[in-house]
Protein backbone atom coordinates (compact mmCIF):
# COMPACT_ATOMS: atom_id res chain seq x y z
CA UNK A 1 0.00 0.00 0.00
CA UNK A 2 1.30 3.15 -1.04
CA UNK A 3 1.78 6.12 1.44
CA UNK A 4 -0.41 8.89 1.10
CA UNK A 5 0.75 12.17 2.22
CA UNK A 6 -3.14 12.98 3.38
CA UNK A 7 -3.43 9.85 5.35
CA UNK A 8 -3.51 9.98 9.26
CA UNK A 9 -0.90 7.35 10.88
CA UNK A 10 -2.17 6.56 13.66
CA UNK A 11 -5.77 6.17 14.14
CA UNK A 12 -6.41 4.46 18.07
CA UNK A 13 -9.82 3.56 19.50
CA UNK A 14 -8.74 2.57 23.28
CA UNK A 15 -11.17 1.47 26.42
CA UNK A 16 -9.63 3.95 29.10
CA UNK A 17 -7.39 6.80 29.56
CA UNK A 18 -4.87 5.60 31.03
CA UNK A 19 -4.13 3.38 28.08
CA UNK A 20 -4.38 6.60 25.97
CA UNK A 21 -1.92 7.87 28.32
CA UNK A 22 0.95 5.43 27.82
CA UNK A 23 -0.02 5.11 24.40
CA UNK A 24 0.59 9.14 23.88
CA UNK A 25 4.18 8.77 26.27
CA UNK A 26 4.99 5.55 24.65
CA UNK A 27 4.84 6.71 20.67
CA UNK A 28 5.67 10.34 21.75
CA UNK A 29 6.81 12.47 18.31
CA UNK A 30 7.46 9.68 16.55
CA UNK A 31 3.95 9.78 14.37
CA UNK A 32 4.73 11.72 11.16
CA UNK A 33 1.30 12.28 10.08
CA UNK A 34 -0.20 12.70 13.34
CA UNK A 35 -2.23 10.61 15.65
CA UNK A 36 -5.87 10.42 16.56
CA UNK A 37 -7.03 8.60 19.61
CA UNK A 38 -11.00 8.08 20.14
CA UNK A 39 -12.80 6.79 22.92
CA UNK A 40 -13.58 3.13 22.45
CA UNK A 41 -14.01 -0.82 21.93
CA UNK A 42 -13.33 -2.64 18.69
CA UNK A 43 -16.89 -2.28 17.63
CA UNK A 44 -16.54 1.59 17.84
CA UNK A 45 -13.27 0.93 15.14
CA UNK A 46 -15.36 -1.56 12.77
CA UNK A 47 -18.29 1.27 12.87
CA UNK A 48 -16.17 4.29 11.86
CA UNK A 49 -13.75 2.19 10.11
CA UNK A 50 -16.89 1.56 7.55
CA UNK A 51 -17.13 5.47 6.89
CA UNK A 52 -13.50 6.76 7.47
CA UNK A 53 -10.38 6.84 5.27
CA UNK A 54 -7.84 3.65 6.72
CA UNK A 55 -4.56 5.32 8.56
CA UNK A 56 -1.62 3.58 8.03
CA UNK A 57 -1.63 2.40 11.12
CA UNK A 58 -5.05 1.12 13.32
CA UNK A 59 -4.92 0.24 17.32
CA UNK A 60 -8.06 -1.16 18.78
CA UNK A 61 -8.74 -2.18 22.04
CA UNK A 62 -10.58 -5.55 22.50
CA UNK A 63 -10.19 -5.83 26.15
CA UNK A 64 -13.50 -6.98 27.26
CA UNK A 65 -14.82 -8.02 23.64
CA UNK A 66 -16.43 -11.20 24.53
CA UNK A 67 -15.67 -12.58 20.94
CA UNK A 68 -12.55 -11.00 20.27
CA UNK A 69 -11.65 -13.42 17.03
CA UNK A 70 -15.07 -12.54 15.50
CA UNK A 71 -14.58 -9.30 16.14
CA UNK A 72 -10.95 -8.92 14.65
CA UNK A 73 -12.65 -10.86 11.72
CA UNK A 74 -15.09 -8.14 10.87
CA UNK A 75 -12.54 -5.35 11.23
CA UNK A 76 -10.72 -7.46 8.43
CA UNK A 77 -13.71 -6.50 5.92
CA UNK A 78 -14.09 -2.74 6.07
CA UNK A 79 -10.25 -1.75 6.36
CA UNK A 80 -7.97 -1.87 3.55
CA UNK A 81 -5.55 -5.14 3.07
CA UNK A 82 -2.12 -2.94 3.67
CA UNK A 83 -3.10 -1.31 6.74
CA UNK A 84 -0.79 -2.71 10.20
CA UNK A 85 -3.09 -3.62 12.69
CA UNK A 86 -2.03 -3.32 16.24
CA UNK A 87 -4.37 -4.94 19.43
CA UNK A 88 -4.28 -4.21 22.90
CA UNK A 89 -6.17 -6.62 25.30
CA UNK A 90 -6.57 -8.45 28.60
CA UNK A 91 -6.01 -11.01 27.50
CA UNK A 92 -2.47 -12.81 28.47
CA UNK A 93 -2.28 -16.27 26.69
CA UNK A 94 0.57 -17.60 23.96
CA UNK A 95 -2.01 -19.34 21.61
CA UNK A 96 -4.11 -16.24 21.61
CA UNK A 97 -1.24 -14.23 20.05
CA UNK A 98 0.17 -16.83 17.97
CA UNK A 99 -3.49 -17.13 16.55
CA UNK A 100 -4.00 -13.39 15.73
CA UNK A 101 -0.86 -12.54 14.07
CA UNK A 102 -0.02 -15.78 12.35
CA UNK A 103 -3.01 -16.69 11.01
CA UNK A 104 -5.10 -12.92 11.10
CA UNK A 105 -2.91 -10.29 9.88
CA UNK A 106 -2.30 -8.58 13.26
CA UNK A 107 1.19 -7.31 13.22
CA UNK A 108 1.51 -7.34 17.13
CA UNK A 109 -0.07 -7.65 20.25
CA UNK A 110 0.64 -6.06 24.12
CA UNK A 111 -1.64 -7.26 26.99
CA UNK A 112 -3.01 -4.71 29.90
CA UNK A 113 -1.71 -3.02 31.91
CA UNK A 114 0.08 -2.13 29.02
CA UNK A 115 3.50 0.55 29.40
CA UNK A 116 5.67 2.99 27.57
CA UNK A 117 8.51 0.53 27.27
CA UNK A 118 6.14 -2.40 25.49
CA UNK A 119 4.53 0.46 22.93
CA UNK A 120 7.91 1.86 22.29
CA UNK A 121 9.31 -1.75 21.86
CA UNK A 122 6.54 -3.68 20.28
CA UNK A 123 4.37 -0.91 18.63
CA UNK A 124 6.66 1.99 17.62
CA UNK A 125 9.38 0.14 15.49
CA UNK A 126 5.85 -0.61 12.99
CA UNK A 127 4.53 2.63 13.05
CA UNK A 128 7.98 4.13 12.16
CA UNK A 129 9.09 1.39 9.95
CA UNK A 130 12.60 1.80 12.15
CA UNK A 131 14.05 -0.66 13.82
CA UNK A 132 16.76 -0.85 16.54
CA UNK A 133 18.50 -3.81 15.02
CA UNK A 134 19.37 -7.54 16.00
CA UNK A 135 21.84 -6.28 18.28
CA UNK A 136 18.88 -4.70 20.73
CA UNK A 137 17.20 -7.87 20.64
CA UNK A 138 19.55 -10.65 21.44
CA UNK A 139 20.19 -11.39 24.76
CA UNK A 140 19.26 -9.77 27.79
CA UNK A 141 18.16 -6.49 28.86
CA UNK A 142 20.68 -3.48 30.06
CA UNK A 143 18.86 -1.09 31.87
CA UNK A 144 20.86 1.85 33.33
CA UNK A 145 19.48 3.96 36.81
CA UNK A 146 21.06 7.24 37.35
CA UNK A 147 20.97 9.76 39.64
CA UNK A 148 20.15 13.27 38.99
CA UNK A 149 22.63 14.50 41.26
CA UNK A 150 24.55 12.48 44.09
CA UNK A 151 22.49 11.42 47.16
CA UNK A 152 19.00 11.01 45.91
CA UNK A 153 18.96 6.83 46.18
CA UNK A 154 19.77 5.68 43.02
CA UNK A 155 21.71 3.06 44.07
CA UNK A 156 19.02 2.17 46.63
CA UNK A 157 16.50 1.92 44.41
CA UNK A 158 18.92 0.07 41.36
CA UNK A 159 20.07 -2.50 44.08
CA UNK A 160 16.71 -3.41 44.62
CA UNK A 161 15.27 -3.69 41.19
CA UNK A 162 18.15 -6.30 41.19
CA UNK A 163 16.92 -8.00 44.27
CA UNK A 164 13.54 -8.15 43.05
CA UNK A 165 14.35 -9.29 39.16
CA UNK A 166 16.94 -11.99 40.94
CA UNK A 167 15.99 -13.26 44.06
CA UNK A 168 12.15 -12.82 43.86
CA UNK A 169 11.41 -13.24 40.21
CA UNK A 170 14.38 -15.67 39.73
CA UNK A 171 15.66 -14.22 36.66
CA UNK A 172 19.06 -14.51 36.14
CA UNK A 173 20.43 -10.89 36.97
CA UNK A 174 23.57 -8.94 37.54
CA UNK A 175 24.17 -5.82 39.40
CA UNK A 176 27.00 -3.62 38.15
CA UNK A 177 28.42 -0.38 39.87
CA UNK A 178 30.22 1.67 37.64
CA UNK A 179 32.09 4.07 40.48
CA UNK A 180 35.07 1.65 41.63
CA UNK A 181 35.96 3.74 44.45
CA UNK A 182 33.31 4.87 46.34
CA UNK A 183 30.40 3.00 45.09
CA UNK A 184 27.69 1.18 47.89
CA UNK A 185 25.74 -1.19 45.66
CA UNK A 186 27.59 -4.11 46.70
CA UNK A 187 27.51 -3.13 50.35
CA UNK A 188 23.91 -3.11 49.91
CA UNK A 189 23.13 -5.96 48.75
CA UNK A 190 26.01 -7.83 50.71
CA UNK A 191 28.28 -8.94 47.86
CA UNK A 192 31.79 -8.62 47.74
CA UNK A 193 34.19 -6.71 45.55
CA UNK A 194 36.90 -7.98 43.27
CA UNK A 195 39.38 -6.63 40.86
CA UNK A 196 37.19 -8.13 37.71
CA UNK A 197 35.26 -5.20 37.07
CA UNK A 198 38.61 -3.11 36.96
CA UNK A 199 39.98 -5.46 34.71
CA UNK A 200 37.30 -5.72 32.24
CA UNK A 201 37.23 -2.08 31.78
CA UNK A 202 40.97 -1.86 31.04
CA UNK A 203 41.80 -4.32 29.37
CA UNK A 204 38.72 -5.89 27.29
CA UNK A 205 40.63 -7.99 25.14
CA UNK A 206 39.99 -10.92 28.70
CA UNK A 207 36.47 -10.48 28.57
CA UNK A 208 34.37 -13.54 27.20
CA UNK A 209 32.01 -15.40 29.19
CA UNK A 210 34.86 -17.16 31.59
CA UNK A 211 35.87 -14.37 32.65
CA UNK A 212 32.20 -13.23 33.46
CA UNK A 213 31.76 -16.00 35.44
CA UNK A 214 34.76 -15.84 37.51
CA UNK A 215 34.36 -11.88 38.10
CA UNK A 216 30.70 -11.34 39.41
CA UNK A 217 30.06 -12.46 42.82
CA UNK A 218 26.95 -14.24 44.05
CA UNK A 219 24.53 -12.87 46.19
CA UNK A 220 22.01 -15.45 45.46
CA UNK A 221 21.81 -18.20 43.00
CA UNK A 222 20.29 -15.92 40.34
CA UNK A 223 21.46 -12.73 41.45
CA UNK A 224 25.42 -11.42 41.00
CA UNK A 225 27.29 -8.17 41.34
CA UNK A 226 30.19 -6.77 39.33
CA UNK A 227 31.78 -4.05 41.95
CA UNK A 228 35.29 -2.94 43.19
CA UNK A 229 36.67 -1.13 45.75
CA UNK A 230 40.10 0.53 44.16
CA UNK A 231 42.26 3.00 46.16
CA UNK A 232 40.88 6.53 46.11
CA UNK A 233 44.60 7.53 44.39
CA UNK A 234 44.51 5.19 42.01
CA UNK A 235 42.25 6.42 38.75
CA UNK A 236 41.18 4.02 36.37
CA UNK A 237 42.72 3.65 32.60
CA UNK A 238 39.41 2.98 30.69
CA UNK A 239 39.85 1.41 27.47
CA UNK A 240 37.25 2.78 24.79
CA UNK A 241 34.88 0.31 23.87
CA UNK A 242 35.18 -1.35 27.09
CA UNK A 243 32.07 -1.27 28.52
CA UNK A 244 30.23 -1.90 24.96
CA UNK A 245 31.84 -5.61 25.09
CA UNK A 246 31.14 -6.31 28.77
CA UNK A 247 27.73 -4.92 28.16
CA UNK A 248 27.41 -7.32 24.75
CA UNK A 249 28.97 -10.68 27.30
CA UNK A 250 26.91 -9.99 30.10
CA UNK A 251 23.76 -9.86 27.77
CA UNK A 252 24.74 -13.82 26.81
CA UNK A 253 24.67 -14.96 30.21
CA UNK A 254 21.62 -12.88 32.75
CA UNK A 255 17.88 -11.52 31.11
CA UNK A 256 18.78 -8.75 33.48
CA UNK A 257 21.43 -6.20 33.90
CA UNK A 258 21.33 -3.67 36.22
CA UNK A 259 23.84 -0.78 36.08
CA UNK A 260 24.11 2.00 38.46
CA UNK A 261 25.80 4.51 36.69
CA UNK A 262 26.52 7.76 38.11
CA UNK A 263 26.23 10.61 35.20
CA UNK A 264 30.35 12.12 35.92
CA UNK A 265 31.84 12.98 32.56
CA UNK A 266 33.73 9.70 32.16
CA UNK A 267 33.98 7.93 28.83
CA UNK A 268 33.15 4.80 30.79
CA UNK A 269 29.70 6.11 32.19
CA UNK A 270 28.49 8.00 28.74
CA UNK A 271 29.72 4.66 26.82
CA UNK A 272 27.48 2.20 29.52
CA UNK A 273 24.63 4.89 29.44
CA UNK A 274 24.63 4.91 25.61
CA UNK A 275 24.17 1.48 25.08
CA UNK A 276 21.52 0.39 27.31
CA UNK A 277 18.38 -0.64 26.34
CA UNK A 278 16.54 1.56 28.76
CA UNK A 279 17.57 4.54 31.07
CA UNK A 280 16.06 5.24 34.62
CA UNK A 281 16.49 8.71 36.08
CA UNK A 282 16.06 9.39 40.25
CA UNK A 283 15.94 12.75 41.30
CA UNK A 284 14.40 13.95 44.51
CA UNK A 285 11.66 16.59 45.39
CA UNK A 286 14.75 19.40 44.92
CA UNK A 287 15.22 22.35 42.58
CA UNK A 288 18.79 20.78 42.05
CA UNK A 289 17.31 17.63 41.03
CA UNK A 290 14.86 19.09 38.45
CA UNK A 291 18.12 21.19 36.74
CA UNK A 292 19.97 18.14 36.65
CA UNK A 293 16.86 16.10 35.19
CA UNK A 294 16.30 18.69 32.86
CA UNK A 295 19.75 17.86 31.83
CA UNK A 296 19.62 13.95 31.61
CA UNK A 297 16.48 14.52 29.76
CA UNK A 298 18.66 16.30 27.05
CA UNK A 299 20.67 13.70 25.92
CA UNK A 300 20.48 12.06 22.82
CA UNK A 301 18.98 8.41 22.68
CA UNK A 302 21.52 5.77 22.26
CA UNK A 303 21.14 3.04 19.31
CA UNK A 304 19.50 0.69 21.94
CA UNK A 305 17.00 3.10 23.50
CA UNK A 306 13.10 3.47 21.30
CA UNK A 307 11.79 5.72 24.42
CA UNK A 308 12.23 8.28 26.64
CA UNK A 309 13.83 7.46 29.85
CA UNK A 310 11.92 6.34 32.97
CA UNK A 311 11.87 9.10 35.79
CA UNK A 312 11.20 8.08 39.03
CA UNK A 313 11.04 10.79 41.99
CA UNK A 314 12.25 9.53 45.26
CA UNK A 315 11.52 10.79 48.96
CA UNK A 316 8.23 12.33 47.78
CA UNK A 317 6.49 14.38 50.64
CA UNK A 318 9.88 14.96 52.13
CA UNK A 319 9.13 18.26 54.22
CA UNK A 320 10.71 21.71 52.36
CA UNK A 321 10.55 19.54 48.84
CA UNK A 322 8.73 20.45 45.95
CA UNK A 323 5.23 18.88 45.13
CA UNK A 324 4.79 16.27 42.54
CA UNK A 325 2.75 18.94 40.07
CA UNK A 326 5.50 21.88 40.60
CA UNK A 327 8.05 19.31 39.59
CA UNK A 328 5.96 17.44 36.31
CA UNK A 329 5.05 21.45 35.92
CA UNK A 330 9.13 22.61 35.33
CA UNK A 331 10.04 18.97 33.27
CA UNK A 332 7.06 19.15 31.12
CA UNK A 333 7.15 15.22 31.03
CA UNK A 334 4.86 13.10 33.60
CA UNK A 335 6.92 11.31 36.34
CA UNK A 336 6.34 7.72 35.89
CA UNK A 337 7.10 6.11 39.41
CA UNK A 338 6.63 7.70 42.47
CA UNK A 339 8.37 6.41 45.96
CA UNK A 340 7.12 8.42 49.38
CA UNK A 341 9.51 9.69 51.94
CA UNK A 342 9.86 6.43 53.94
CA UNK A 343 13.24 6.86 55.79
CA UNK A 344 12.97 4.38 58.95
CA UNK A 345 12.38 1.87 56.44
CA UNK A 346 14.64 2.69 54.29
CA UNK A 347 18.06 3.25 56.79
CA UNK A 348 17.14 0.26 58.54
CA UNK A 349 17.18 -1.78 55.62
CA UNK A 350 20.97 -0.47 54.67
CA UNK A 351 22.30 -0.95 58.46
CA UNK A 352 20.41 -4.46 58.99
CA UNK A 353 21.41 -5.36 55.44
CA UNK A 354 17.84 -6.37 54.49
CA UNK A 355 16.48 -5.65 51.40
CA UNK A 356 13.34 -3.31 51.58
CA UNK A 357 11.74 -4.69 48.40
CA UNK A 358 11.73 -7.94 50.29
CA UNK A 359 8.66 -6.49 52.81
CA UNK A 360 5.44 -5.26 51.30
CA UNK A 361 4.79 -1.77 51.50
CA UNK A 362 4.92 1.46 49.05
CA UNK A 363 8.98 1.14 48.52
CA UNK A 364 8.55 -2.36 47.32
CA UNK A 365 5.19 -1.56 45.40
CA UNK A 366 7.24 1.26 43.64
CA UNK A 367 9.91 -1.02 42.63
CA UNK A 368 7.75 -3.65 41.24
CA UNK A 369 5.82 -0.76 39.14
CA UNK A 370 9.56 -0.10 38.00
CA UNK A 371 9.97 -3.53 37.06
CA UNK A 372 7.29 -3.16 34.12
CA UNK A 373 8.63 0.05 33.38
CA UNK A 374 11.86 -1.60 32.21
CA UNK A 375 10.33 -4.23 30.17
CA UNK A 376 9.55 -7.09 33.26
CA UNK A 377 6.48 -8.55 32.34
CA UNK A 378 6.75 -11.93 34.02
CA UNK A 379 6.34 -13.09 37.45
CA UNK A 380 3.29 -11.77 39.29
CA UNK A 381 4.08 -11.31 42.64
CA UNK A 382 4.03 -14.22 45.08
CA UNK A 383 3.63 -13.61 48.73
CA UNK A 384 5.52 -16.97 49.90
CA UNK A 385 8.58 -15.98 47.13
CA UNK A 386 8.94 -12.84 49.28
CA UNK A 387 8.78 -14.50 52.33
CA UNK A 388 11.61 -17.04 51.28
CA UNK A 389 13.78 -14.76 49.85
CA UNK A 390 13.67 -12.35 52.95
CA UNK A 391 14.08 -14.90 55.42
CA UNK A 392 17.72 -16.08 54.20
CA UNK A 393 19.22 -14.40 57.10
CA UNK A 394 21.16 -11.32 57.37
CA UNK A 395 23.05 -9.65 54.52
CA UNK A 396 24.81 -6.55 53.72
CA UNK A 397 27.05 -5.01 56.34
CA UNK A 398 26.47 -7.12 58.90
CA UNK A 399 26.89 -10.41 57.21
CA UNK A 400 30.40 -8.68 56.05
CA UNK A 401 31.44 -7.46 58.93
CA UNK A 402 30.52 -10.92 61.17
CA UNK A 403 27.63 -8.58 63.13
CA UNK A 404 24.37 -10.07 64.86
CA UNK A 405 21.18 -7.86 64.66
CA UNK A 406 20.44 -7.28 68.34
Amino acid sequence: MSNRPDRLTVLAFLGDPATEQVLRDGLGDQVANGMDIRRGTIRTAIAAMAKLQTPEVLIVDIAGEEQPLHALGELSDVVEPGVRVLVIGDTDDVDFYRHITRGMGVMEYIFKPITREAVARYFAPLVTRKTVGQDATRGGRVIAVMGARGGVGSTTIAGNLAWLLGVIAKRHTVFLESDLHMGSGALLLGAKTGPGLRMALETPDRIDPLFVERAAQPVAERLQVLASEEKLNDPLSYAPGAARRLIETLRVRYNFIILDVPFLPMPCNRELIEYAHHRVIVMDPSLASVRDTLRLLGLPNGPWQPQSPTIVLNRQGRPGGLTRKQIEDALKVKIDVVIPDIPKQLNESASFGDPAVASSGPFRQAIIDLSREIGFVGGREDGGAVGSAASGGVTGLFKMFGLQKG
